[in-house]
């Protein structure tokens, strides 16, 4: 993996011609003077596409889940 090293007022000038770099699987440190204070890395990819509805039936919720809570939950009563 490429790794860049800019200071951070250059790279508010050059941002736009930083961003293709990460996109590309480049590693940017951002420096203020010599000293490291962030890190502009690609975005993970999911391995898969999510599948809405792949686990349909796999949880169970009680015929009242969306009912209001009992006062005794909010006032400690027991």
């Amino acid at each position: 993996m490429l790794m860049k090293t800019i200071d951070l007022y250059e790279a508010q000038t050059h941002l736009p011609e930083l961003l293709p770099l990460v996109a590309q699987g480049a590693e940017i440190i951002l420096t203020e003077g010599s000293t490291p204070v962030a890190r502009i890395v690609p975005t993970a990819l999911s391995a898969a596409p999510r599948v809405a509805g792949l686990h349909a039936g796999a949880i169970r919720m009680s015929d009242d889940f969306d009912e209001p809570l009992p006062e005794k939950f909010w006032t400690g009563d027991a």
